[in-house]
């Protein structure tokens, strides 16, 4: 069965990721937390990636 989400799922996720990306990145900054930054950046990379699959998948 074909999934017909036209990216929408995919681009939903991303902005998911990089919403929580940038929390932890933000959390991580105030508390001095370095691994916490680093999760936050690769959310961030990875809620960008998904949104980009997403907008293929429209095109």
């Amino acid at each position: 069965m074909a999934n017909n989400n036209n990216g929408v799922s995919d681009k939903v996720k991303g902005g998911v990721n990089k919403a929580k990306g940038e929390v932890k990145d933000q959390f991580g900054n105030a508390t001095d937390n370095e691994k916490m930054q680093r999760e936050g950046k690769k959310d961030k990379v990875k809620g960008n990636v998904q949104e980009e699959i997403g907008k293929a998948k429209d095109n």
